[in-house]
């Protein structure tokens, strides 16, 4: 059993230095990911700080770093168009409260069967819209509200901006955010001591108030202004069948994302594994809060938790003070997110919307296992066209349809001498999605001459569902009645 480091002066050294870094990631991806939501700023850093202070404290998974998180943005968005800004608080916190339930029945372990083409479809899908839609907020233009619509909005966008001055600043701001995060990693190791994502924001702000550019900017009122208690009226949307299966999503895909972020974080470092179960329990109290206070929902979020890890994070206490950083940061600094340009947020979603498309991926998974492939491909574009949560379910059911249809393997082998009877052997797994094929087989058979008998040996057969026993039988029935057909090792029906 490998021991939990105590929180010494030793890890303390090393866990300080990690949490700022944290908290310099974190900082502009809360602020992106409300704004992108369709909520103000404040209710991205009101996660984080749950994120951090609170999720930071319960057990689960060490090193892992929660709070809002880009592959929740458009689930969120829909939400809040659907169903109003007051209502989200709601949405979230009984989202909390059904990871709660599956954390207490021990269902986070279950989340690891999840085929992870679905998940990359699904996250692939999510990274789509959400270039798609920060588009428009990188040339401060409002975009339609559904993916497919945003995407067919394209042309038009780039029209609106070759013939306004000032979508055309927006745009070379948040351009030149992206160009930043894509060419910071060929600086020095010692220029990226500051993360990308600050870095970004940063020289975007900079170049927007020596320019003085008209564009579009960050609009704050303090954490205080923005917090909202669910009242009475809040609470009765949960009759709504809409409000309860947004509640679900929102609680399925949070846990999800969480739970294969921590699994991707555990191969990071070589400390206490996640327990799964643990974490989904801390993953629903923080939302739970989140809810209370009517901020954005959590998961788990892979690039703050692998800054930490990289920055060399030891215990809890990392992701605990970043939290505590992101705290003191609204309360002392509010002022300073009102000079941040709308476009350079837009930049980092566009960036981290790329990084959730795995083309890299893509075409070696293609050569490896072409269902995979197509299931990821479907995923993704069915959470473009439709919504996110009948993306994922319309994935999981071809994940479904492709594992049967892989386990159910049957070999078939014929063997027909000059004289005596013919022979039929099977082998493996005898359902329903092989019996065209095996009828086919003994269809083939019934212009064999009356005196020649047919064996069907089946005592090679692993499993034989009620549609091949019911075929066999029916065959073997119709068969005798012109000719002589056995069926050797029938496995014994059930029940």
């Amino acid at each position: 059993m490998t021991r939990r480091p105590a929180l010494r002066l030793s890890t303390l050294r090393s866990d300080l230095p990690a949490s700022v870094v944290v908290f310099l990631v974190a900082l502009p991806l809360c602020v992106g990911v409300a704004v992108a939501s369709g909520v103000p700023a404040e209710l991205g850093l009101i996660t984080g700080i749950v994120g951090g202070v609170l999720t930071g404290l319960m057990p689960g998974s060490s090193l892992q770093v929660s709070g809002p998180a880009a592959g929740l943005t458009v689930l969120v968005f829909a939400a809040v168009q659907e169903h109003g800004l007051a209502t989200l608080g709601v949405v979230t916190a009984a989202a909390g409260l059904l990871q709660l339930a599956m954390g207490a029945a021990r269902l986070g372990r279950l989340f690891r069967a999840i085929s992870v083409s679905v998940v990359q479809g699904m996250l692939a899908g999510i990274g789509l819209v959400l270039i798609a839609g920060q588009l428009y907020a990188l040339a401060d233009a409002k975009g339609p509200g559904d993916g497919l619509a945003k995407l067919a909005g394209l042309p038009g966008l780039a029209a609106e901006v070759a013939g306004s001055p000032h979508a055309r600043a927006a745009v070379v701001i948040g351009a030149g955010t992206v160009a930043v995060l894509l060419l910071w990693t060929r600086l020095p190791a010692r220029v990226r001591v500051v993360p990308a994502p600050l870095a970004a924001v940063a020289a975007a702000t900079a170049a927007t108030a020596l320019f003085d550019l008209p564009v579009a900017r960050v609009r704050v009122a303090g954490l205080a202004g923005v917090v909202h208690l669910p009242g009475g009226s809040d609470l009765a949307a949960l009759g709504s069948v809409g409000v309860l299966g947004t509640a679900l999503a929102f609680a399925l895909i949070a846990s999800a994302e969480s739970l294969f972020s921590a699994a991707a974080v555990d191969r990071l470092h070589d400390g206490p594994r996640t327990d799964y179960d643990r974490e989904l329990l801390a993953q629903g109290v923080g939302n739970t809060v989140c809810g209370f206070l009517g901020a954005l929902p959590m998961t788990a979020v892979i690039v703050r938790s692998a800054a930490n890890v990289q920055a060399g994070a030891r215990t809890k206490a990392s992701r605990v003070l970043h939290g505590l950083w992101l705290l003191l940061f609204a309360a002392l600094f509010p002022a300073a997110l009102s000079a941040i340009p709308l476009a350079a947020l837009a930049g980092v979603l566009v960036h981290a919307g790329a990084k959730l498309v795995p083309v890299r991926t893509l075409r070696p998974l293609w050569r490896a296992d072409r269902g995979e492939a197509a299931i990821l491909t479907v995923t993704a574009l069915a959470v473009v066209v439709t919504n996110l949560l009948e993306g994922v379910l319309l994935g999981l059911l071809l994940a479904v349809l492709k594992s049967a249809w892989d386990t159910s393997h049957l070999h078939i082998a014929v063997t027909d001498p000059a004289d005596g009877a013919v022979r039929v052997t099977l082998h493996g797994n005898a359902t329903f999605l092989r019996l065209p094929r095996l009828l086919e087989t003994l269809e083939s058979l019934e212009e064999l001459p009356a005196d020649r008998p047919v064996r069907l040996d089946l005592s090679g057969v692993r499993h034989l569902d009620h549609a091949c026993r019911s075929a066999l039988e029916l065959w073997q029935e119709r068969h005798n009645r012109s000719g002589c057909a056995e069926l050797v090792g029938l496995p014994a029906a059930a029940g």
